[in-house]
């Protein structure tokens, strides 16, 4: 109850999420290799892991390279359609004097 009156006096609506809530809406787990390796088969001939590929290194190294993997996230990303979950926090911060 207190965290609802908190949130309900809130002139501003700050939110940090980890993976789970993009996995619920059908977003590969990139915390592991499982969810990366399925999305980018490649890349687990490779051996190459997130972390790995998140290196801007590979901008110089392989731009193709790193383009297509970047590429194909944000593909995946504007795809996706967002679970409820989204849509009540947008809610909340809308009604909120500083929004989101």
């Amino acid at each position: 109850k207190q965290a609802a009156r908190s949130v309900q006096k809130a002139q501003a609506l700050f939110i940090t999420a980890g993976a789970g809530i993009g996995v619920d809406s059908g977003l590969p787990d990139f915390r592991g290799t499982e969810g990366l390796w399925k999305e980018y088969p490649p890349l687990k001939h490779l051996s190459l892991d997130f972390a790995d590929m998140a290196n801007p290194d590979w901008f110089v190294k392989d731009p193709c390279f790193a383009w297509g993997f970047y590429g194909h996230r944000l593909l995946l990303y504007r795809r996706t359609v967002p679970h409820g979950g989204f849509d009540i926090l947008r809610r909340w911060a809308a009604g909120m004097p500083d929004g989101h």
